[in-house]
Parts: C-alpha cells; sequence; structure tokens
C-alpha cells in the first residue's frame, strides 16, 4: 500500500500522486486486497467512513470536522481491508 495514508495530504495535487500509487497497488496486488471488486470496495468504504470516529479515536487523533484531502486518502486506504 501507497505510504501516504498516514502522512498530511495537503492538497489537490498530493492526493492525485496518492491515487495514482494506490492504483498502482491495486493493479500488481489488488486481488489480494480483502475488498478487491468495486462493490465489497465501496461498501467497505462507506462502513469506514461511518465508523471513522472510533477509527481516529483508536489512533489517539482527532476526526477532522470538516474532512480533508487526508481524511479522503484514508478512508480509501482503509476500504481495501476494512469489513
Amino acid at each position: 500500500m501507497p505510504s501516504r495514508p498516514h502522512e498530511q495530504i495537503q492538497s489537490r495535487d498530493e492526493l492525485v500522486v496518492f491515487l495514482r500509487e494506490f492504483h498502482q497497488q491495486f493493479q500488481q496486488r489488488g486481488h489480494e486486497w480483502e475488498n478487491h471488486t468495486l462493490d465489497r470496495f465501496l461498501e467497505a468504504l462507506a462502513a469506514w467512513v461511518n465508523d471513522a470516529p472510533g477509527a481516529y479515536r483508536n489512533a489517539n487523533e482527532e476526526l477532522p470536522t470538516s474532512g480533508d484531502w487526508t481524511f479522503f486518502a484514508r478512508a480509501l486506504h482503509a476500504a481495501t481491508i476494512y469489513e
């Protein structure tokens, strides 16, 4: 997985870099992901975004109140494994 989800993504350009790396990882190893179909990925993405307050609390971080680029990247990353 790209390492960026655990770093601050400050701009649209940085998010684009993350998404391109994310896509490359899917092409190379997407079959290994827990949620490797679009259907499962989107279901997991919605579940992770719903449960994000707990995920952030468990990481001793504060959930962004209005969302941000980092939140979006983390949500996409988490959807590859989130059940």
